[in-house]
């Protein structure tokens, strides 16, 4: 009977130990990324500018003319971008432009991005080519 009594405890301990929460298994992050996410690395900078340009304007923003532009870096499932566009005898703006793996852009102003949390807007790769030549 002894043996019994001590069976059930030591049982339902083992049985316990099985679902035991307090393990953490380490998760393997996955990145998804869009055919539009790959295309943009593959982009010379003249047409770099112009994806980016339309990214720009399709968020409500204007952009005459973008005279350098580059990869920031990835934060979170979204690529980062720079651009810095000119308006002619005005001041320049430099733009954020984060690419979706679902095809969309966001559209910050860097100015912005201090503070919030993003990375900073410094690019840390630039496309091949001239912004300004079709060559």
């Amino acid at each position: 009977m002894a043996r019994r009594i001590l069976a059930i405890p030591l049982a339902f301990a083992l049985l316990s130990a099985c679902d035991d929460q307090t393990q953490k298994v380490p998760r393997k992050e996955i990145k998804v990324t869009s055919a539009e996410q790959r295309q943009l690395h593959q982009l010379d900078a003249f047409n770099l500018a112009i994806g980016l340009k339309h990214a720009i304007y399709d968020a409500g923003y204007t952009c005459k003319t973008i005279s350098d532009a580059g990869f920031v870096g990835t934060w979170k499932n979204l690529d980062m971008w720079m651009a810095h566009c000119e308006y002619g005898k005005g001041p320049g703006r430099d733009w954020a432009i984060f690419a979706g793996p679902d095809g969309s852009a966001q559209v910050r102003d860097c100015r912005d991005v201090p503070g919030s949390g993003l990375p900073e807007c410094a690019i840390k790769q630039r496309p091949k080519g001239s912004f300004t030549e079709v060559k």
